[in-house]
């Protein structure tokens, strides 16, 4: 027997104020990827020290908490997994990391 896997994909519509929410959101992610990649890059440069996942994550409650009405409105875990796929860049060869710029491609 022969396992399928089988996919969708579903067209997202959503509502003039979702749009609003998830443009946020968006922006929010932006803004979280931005700095952790400027901490590393200062860390590194002004005291050659490696900042990693564990570190950013563990500073991630203190800036939700501090920030409620901006990184605190959101889940933990997306945030999460965008430090995630900023240490994987690292890992990959981090001196080509970029800063997110949407709508105008990477600077």
């Amino acid at each position: 027997m022969v396992a399928v896997r089988r996919s969708f994909k579903f067209l997202m519509r959503p509502t003039w104020h979702r749009q609003i929410a998830l443009a946020a959101c968006l922006e929010d992610h932006r803004e979280l990827y931005n700095a952790a990649l400027e901490h590393r890059r200062t860390a590194y440069r002004k005291a050659g020290v490696t900042v990693r996942y564990g570190d950013q994550s563990a500073e991630l409650k203190h800036i939700r908490a501090g920030d409620p009405g901006g990184q605190g409105r959101w889940s933990f875990s997306p945030w999460q997994a965008t430090l995630r796929r900023l240490d994987k860049a690292f890992k990959a060869g981090g001196g080509g990391v970029t800063y997110f710029h949407y709508g105008r491609g990477p600077s």
